[in-house]
């Protein structure tokens, strides 16, 4: 009987632990804004396949005036 009376403590103290640890992230604005980072990483990719985009173009005008120079 001991040995339920100790795992009941013990299952008590742990769940306890976890409730503190959800509200202290409650507290510090961890669930405040949910929506925004997953747009931002939607649009940033989106900004560097464009610059990925923009320097390719450059880096082939920069290889056609070398040719151009050169000849």
């Amino acid at each position: 009987m001991a040995i339920i009376t100790l795992l009941i403590s013990i299952s008590i103290t742990i769940a306890l632990t976890f409730l503190g640890i959800f509200l202290w992230s409650l507290k510090s604005g961890q669930f405040d804004d949910t929506t925004t980072p997953a747009m931002r990483m939607i649009f940033d990719e989106s900004k560097s396949q464009k610059k990925t985009t923009q320097e390719e173009s450059s880096s082939s005008t920069a290889t056609t005036d070398k040719n151009q120079s050169q000849a």
